[in-house]
């Protein structure tokens, strides 16, 4: 009977037994899970794992095409906005603070600072100490790298431009069919000669172009550039080149052997004009670098270049800009002069240094450039490539490549930040030394060896010659002296500010 009872209650105690274990194993379940969310919740998380990218080997779809650009331009769109100032000119996109600073040290040197002066105005301070530029009453002085000084002011609508050996005076003279007319009276070295120059008004601001006193009979400009048929042999004793200025650039150019063209026979008269007058302008610039850099604690590191000649391939690039304006000059003669000028010369076109028909400039006078933030100079002679076609907004400059230099000019082949008044001023000479060359063309023809050329004759310009102004030369001096005044009051207040630093 006992056995009975134990065998009836067996089951019953075996399944209490069984409902404990699962319990048990519930409890234990819960206490492990509490412990690994604990542990979790201390361990910080880790990133996902990223996703590999699968290498195409063969073409793109038109979407993954699609897809794939739209990634790369997301990814390079920081970089590419920073280069713009330094390939095209332009200026970077607000919020684009690395942008901004490339396209700042591109066109600014490193280490200049702006400084408000008590007596007004405002000054533009090299990191050496020297001055660069100074705005005062109405009067901006620039201050050359390697000395010269450029001063241009306006009052009363009359603009006047001095610099180391010369200057001009420019009033408003003429006005036909919308377009501006100005003369303009130059003294160099105590000669006095007047011009007429045309007024451009495009993108805010003024420019002023060389308009001829005269023209060719247009055969005389076609036979300029064509071929003469046989070589012409024109050594120096024919050029009567010679002295200090020959010696001195010996080597950097070699003038044609021979000519093939009148063309070619020019661009050695506009070379040799030039270099002539980069080797007279040494002295006074030397002289006046030294009062520039008085006061100064370093020089300037600017990218120089060393041993440079004039390539032929820059000497074709001047040819065929020679070429070009003589074909454009005939056009023009044809048609009786600017008043029947194309749509290209309307009163609201560009100006001619921003025609992007006008690639090549051979430098004038000797100008300040920068490259990549650093300061460079460029004399007479030199030759400019322009690379881009808009003015920075900020500084009215253009992208341009060194296409040949001068030994301490800056480096060849660098890109520099040039001035469109610059660049418009080259242009400007350019087509004067052109007039010049061919008026020395219309006396040498048919002697020497060079085919006679076809009438040589001129007709006036449509606008009549003005008279030069008698005042000229008093204003440049005074000009002058007025600028000497202003850069020794800057320099004692920069000096002064200088000393009450140090003090502090």
């Amino acid at each position: 009977m006992l056995e009975d009872n134990n065998r009836t209650q067996r089951p019953g105690r075996h399944l209490l037994i069984a409902v404990v274990q699962v319990l048990l194993s519930f409890l234990v379940y819960v206490v492990l899970q509490g412990l690994v969310v604990a542990q979790e919740e201390k361990t910080p998380a880790s990133p996902p794992p990223t996703k590999k990218t699968k290498t195409t080997h063969g073409p793109l779809s038109p979407d993954q095409g699609a897809t794939s650009m739209r990634k790369n331009r997301t990814a390079s769109h920081g970089n590419a906005t920073a280069g713009r100032g330094a390939t095209a000119g332009h200026g970077a996109a607000a919020g684009h603070g690395n942008a901004a600073a490339s396209r700042g040290n591109f066109h600014q040197p490193a280490g200049t600072r702006n400084v408000s002066l008590r007596g007004g105005g405002r000054a533009n301070v090299r990191a050496n100490g020297s001055i660069r530029s100074v705005d005062r009453n109405g009067m901006h002085i620039d201050r050359g790298l390697h000395g010269g000084r450029t001063v241009v002011s306006v009052h009363n609508n009359v603009r006047v431009v001095s610099y180391g050996h010369g200057g001009y005076v420019q009033h408003a003279y003429f006005s036909r069919g919308g377009r501006s007319f100005y003369s303009r009276t130059f003294v160099v070295g105590g000669v006095v000669h007047v011009g007429v120059y045309r007024g451009y008004f495009w993108g805010g601001r003024n420019y002023y172009g060389f308009y001829p006193g005269f023209w060719y009979h247009p055969g005389f400009y076609g036979w300029g550039f064509q071929p003469w048929g046989v070589p012409v042999a024109w050594g120096i004793g024919a050029w009567g080149w010679g002295g200090p200025w020959w010696g001195y650039y010996g080597g950097w150019w070699n003038p044609y052997p021979v000519y093939a063209a009148p063309y070619f026979w020019l661009t050695d008269y506009l070379i040799a004009a030039n270099l002539q007058a980069a080797y007279a302008a040494r002295p006074e610039e030397s002289a006046d670098a030294g009062v520039a850099d008085a006061g100064s604690t370093d020089t300037a590191a600017a990218p120089a270049s060393t041993a440079v000649t004039l390539t032929p391939e820059v000497k074709q690039a001047i040819a065929e800009e020679v070429k070009a304006q003589l074909a454009a000059q005939q056009a023009q003669a044809q048609a009786g002069g600017a008043t029947a000028a194309p749509a290209s010369a309307s009163a609201s076109a560009a100006p001619p240094a921003l025609d992007p028909a006008n690639r090549t400039f051979v430098v004038d006078t000797a100008v300040t450039a920068v490259a990549n933030g650093t300061e460079c100079g460029l004399t007479s002679g030199d030759v400019v490539t322009r690379l881009t076609d808009t003015p920075d907004a900020t500084d009215n400059t253009v992208n341009a490549s060194v296409s040949a230099t001068k030994k301490g000019d800056c480096a060849s082949g660098a890109t520099v930040a040039i001035k469109v008044d610059d660049l418009q001023e080259m242009y400007n000479h350019f087509q004067e030394q052109l007039t010049s060359g061919m008026g020395e063309l219309a006396k040498k023809q048919g002697t020497n060896g060079m085919p006679k050329a076809p009438d040589t004759g001129t007709t006036a310009s449509d606008v009549p010659a003005p008279k030069p102004d008698p005042d000229a030369e008093k204003i440049l001096k005074d000009q002058q002296q007025q600028a000497d005044e202003t850069e020794k009051q800057v320099k004692e207040e920069l000096s002064a500010a200088s000393g009450a630093l140090g003090d502090k």
